[in-house]
């Protein structure tokens, strides 16, 4: 089965040392998951609108999400598993874990 990761909070450091640091722990975390990575996502950039029924585009409601990532797992629970080590947390954040189903 395929989930997606939906990261809420977390920000990118300010210094390029800082970034290259979160980017090797980011790394070493993907290298970890290994085959269970599908894709590795990329960050939100803050940009972003919501269409409704009647066609309005509005800005978000609620938490902002702020990446995703895209990973194998032979269950929700296994793949919240490999969620709890996702780097993200140890700076406050939050993973989501969806699992997807095929319809097509």
């Amino acid at each position: 089965m395929r989930y997606v990761l939906i990261y809420y909070g977390g920000t990118m450091p300010d210094s390029p040392a800082q970034q290259a640091r979160v980017m090797k722990q980011w790394t070493t975390w993907f290298n970890k998951l290994g085959h269970a990575i599908i894709d590795p996502g990329n960050p939100f950039s803050g940009k972003v609108s919501k269409v409704r029924a009647d066609g309005a585009a509005k800005g978000p409601v609620g938490q902002r999400a702020s990446g995703y990532s895209i990973i194998e797992a032979p269950s929700l629970d296994a793949a919240t598993k490999l969620a709890k080590s996702c780097p993200v947390i140890k700076s406050g954040a939050q993973v989501a874990v969806y699992e997807t189903f095929n319809v097509m």
